[in-house]
């Protein structure tokens, strides 16, 4: 079962940017190739759900960051390459007989621009061919099972009788017209297939080997996965992956706290720590390291995050209807797949206090009935906190404190057990002086 997302879960969590802010992916990539940047890019639209998966590549990325293994290609190359193994029309295949004074004129002048893309694409492979050569030849085997599997299929690939020639073009930068003839039918028209095999698997090195240097850098660890049906979550010291300075928190999630009921004041950080925990949730599932000191989770089906809802004034949709709606898409999901996990950041915000009330205490404490998902809820009406401790006895409750010093807020973005009465939004307003500009008494642009 693959990994369910969708894209209101994607923008919140800022997965991939949209020219003007951060996004998590560019956090990552940095891949020395366009091949290594695209198999990155899958692997965030496609997290996986299953733990052989995630460890598997959660071990392969650990051990290209141990072993502080660079990159052993020329990025360039692989653009060559792929040009050229990508045109097989037979027309353009290089032919002895085609080697003609024209042919050898327009050569020389530079305008031969079919042999040129030709030429270079045939000394790529070389190149190719070689390094890989010498960067098997120069390590050891080894220490994690899949990357000695994807180097055993490199050696198998490059052992290849039918190129068994390319190290005599070791260095070369250029081959004469009767070997570009032998070579470009071996690379392009016989062995095309196997060329882009080995391509994928160093591919795949690239992306280990950026991954790992990227989790070295900023500290990031990996977290270890435990079966889904054990229903547990720890973080610590889970932080943004944007901040400069990040503070870390702690929570700890079972079966039995399978609901976190998040209060806190305006700015005392809820909507940061709730995107906090999900960035490290999805890099989880995709085998990566996460922003954290420590993480251990059961692996989950799914994710449905709502943190940053616009409204649809093209369907005609208010900002109240377009989050009836997302609920109820959440709801069908839940119905139809276990193990997910669900945020919502302010719940009903869109509507009366009176009917937000009412629909985040029924809507919370039906996700309470449902033992197998993870669930976490932030909202300001905090008489619903009060209600669900005497209803449910599977729900955490959590608050980022605000500290008045003098008429003064200060936030600590530090999670504390409990439910919290926070309430400084007429102290922000007083502070700012909205009245009395209002009443024309001051405050100039």
């Amino acid at each position: 079962m693959s990994f369910k997302i969708d894209k209101q879960t994607l923008t919140d969590l800022a997965i991939f940017g949209t020219g003007k802010n951060q996004s998590v992916y560019e956090i990552f990539n940095r891949t020395h190739s366009r091949g290594g940047a695209r198999l990155l890019e899958e692997m965030f639209q496609y997290p996986l759900s299953e733990i052989d998966a995630i460890e598997s590549r959660s071990k392969a990325i650990a051990y290209y960051m141990d072993s502080r293994m660079p990159f052993p290609f020329r990025g360039a190359i692989f653009d060559a390459i792929e040009f050229y193994l990508n045109n097989t029309d037979s027309r353009t295949q290089l032919m002895a007989q085609d080697n003609t004074l024209g042919r050898k004129v327009k050569n020389i002048m530079g305008s031969d621009t079919d042999y040129t893309w030709i030429h270079n694409g045939i000394v790529g492979c070389l190149e190719m061919l070689n390094t890989l050569n010498d960067f098997l030849d120069s390590g050891g085997e080894a220490s994690d099972q899949n990357v000695k599997k994807a180097n055993d299929e490199l050696k198998t690939l490059l052992a290849n009788e039918k190129w068994s020639w390319y190290r005599q073009e070791k260095g070369k930068k250029k081959v004469n017209y009767e070997q570009a003839v032998k070579y470009d039918k071996v690379f392009r028209f016989e062995e095309r297939g196997k060329l882009f095999k080995m391509m994928y698997n160093i591919y795949l090195m690239d992306v280990y080997i950026t991954v790992g240097e990227v989790a070295r850098e900023r500290n990031f660890v990996f977290a270890k996965a435990l079966p889904a049906g054990e229903n547990v979550l720890k973080m610590k010291g889970v932080f943004h992956p944007f901040l400069k300075k990040p503070v870390g928190n702690t929570i700890n999630v079972d079966k039995n706290s399978n609901v976190i009921f998040l209060t806190g004041a305006n700015m005392a950080g809820k909507s940061t720590f709730m995107k906090s925990f999900t960035i490290a949730l999805f890099l989880a599932h995709a085998g990566f390291p996460v922003p954290a000191e420590e993480m251990v989770f059961s692996v989950r089906n799914g994710m449905f995050t709502t943190i940053n809802l616009p409204d649809n004034l093209s369907m005609g949709y208010s900002h109240f209807y377009a989050e009836v709606l997302r609920v109820k898409k959440v709801a069908q999901h839940l119905c139809q797949t276990e193990n997910l996990v669900v945020v919502f950041d302010e719940l009903f915000r869109g509507t009366n206090v009176k009917d937000a009330y009412d629909a985040t205490l029924a809507v919370t404490e039906a996700f309470a009935g449902i033992p197998d998902c993870l669930f976490m809820i932030s909202t300001h009406i905090i008489e619903v906190g009060q209600v669900l401790k005497e209803r449910c006895k599977n729900i955490r409750f959590v608050y980022l404190p605000t500290v008045m010093e003098g008429s003064v807020p200060r936030y600590t973005y530090q999670l504390t057990e409990g439910i919290t009465n926070d309430r400084h939004g007429m102290i922000i307003i007083n502070n700012e002086k909205i009245i009395e500009i209002i009443n024309g008494e001051g405050g100039t642009l």
